[in-house]
């Protein structure tokens, strides 16, 4: 499917392909860029689009601004969305249908974090394949000092990720970390000066424009079995998607580079 087109459904969310990068931006800087109800609704159909588009390497999460990636959920819809039952369900899987969009989509995923990256916000990231983030910025999960409820698969992304015990301090404390611990407890990939996070960013649009999609996507969904309980690992999934790139186009074409001492070319087939 080669012509989607990409339309947002909120000026909350930004939305733009630029050659085979998707970019989601997160648009209220007024808030911190907060997590609204519009924003959750606009992401699952968006990366449902990207999921067919086979124009599509890589989807990049933003913030609009320099101050916020994500500042966490707009409170300020609480009395509205969380005040009775009925209300916290629907608010509840509003989130949880949009960030498990992000954590299955087919494509790979990035968060582009600058500034403030905040329960919500950690969850958007968590969700995502990679992370990078500036020297500037600011992670926390403050649950505990809310009282609100946290979702088990937010919880589980979380250890899964960075383990049992510093998901339990992030957790438990509630408390601000910067990113050079964000960095070592692996709960970033990579940081950068802010001035360098766009060439930072790039390498990673450069690297996965030019690396084999059916090789990409085949290792990110075996790892994605990895997680799941062993009685519900799929061994046959995993070998067909194997076994497609052996019989890939793209895999003939990366022996004939390597032997011409060339940059392959490769096209998902």
């Amino acid at each position: 499917m080669h012509n989607v087109s990409y339309h947002s459904p909120t000026e909350r969310m930004q939305v733009w392909l630029d050659a085979s990068t998707l970019h989601l931006r997160f648009n209220n800087p007024a808030r911190h860029n907060d997590l609204s109800v519009e924003m959750w609704e606009a992401i699952p159909a968006l990366l449902d689009h990207a999921n067919v588009d086979e124009r599509v390497r890589l989807v990049v999460f933003s913030g609009a601004g320099e101050k916020a990636f994500v500042s966490g959920a707009d409170i300020s819809q609480f009395e509205d969305m969380r005040a009775a039952r009925e209300a916290v369900n629907r608010y509840e899987q509003m989130a949880e249908s949009a960030l498990m969009s992000i954590y299955r989509c087919s494509k790979p995923t990035l968060a582009c974090i600058r500034g403030y990256c905040i329960g919500g916000g950690v969850n958007v990231a968590i969700s995502c394949d990679l992370r990078i983030a500036t020297s500037d910025s600011v992670f926390s999960i403050p649950a505990a000092r809310l009282g609100l409820g946290y979702r088990y698969s937010a919880l589980k992304t979380l250890v899964d990720l960075i383990g049992i015990g510093a998901a339990k301090d992030l957790f438990l404390t509630a408390r601000k970390i910067d990113a050079g611990e964000a960095l070592s407890i692996g709960l970033i990939g990579r940081v950068c000066p802010p001035e360098a996070l766009d060439s930072l960013l790039s390498e990673y649009t450069s690297a996965l424009a030019a690396n084999a999609p059916l090789t990409v996507r085949a290792g990110k969904a075996i790892i994605a079995e990895m997680l799941k309980p062993s009685s519900e690992f799929d061994v046959v999934l995993c070998q067909d998607l194997i076994r497609g790139c052996f019989e890939s186009e793209d895999y003939a074409e990366g022996r004939r580079a390597f032997m011409e001492k060339r940059s392959p070319v490769f096209t998902g087939k």
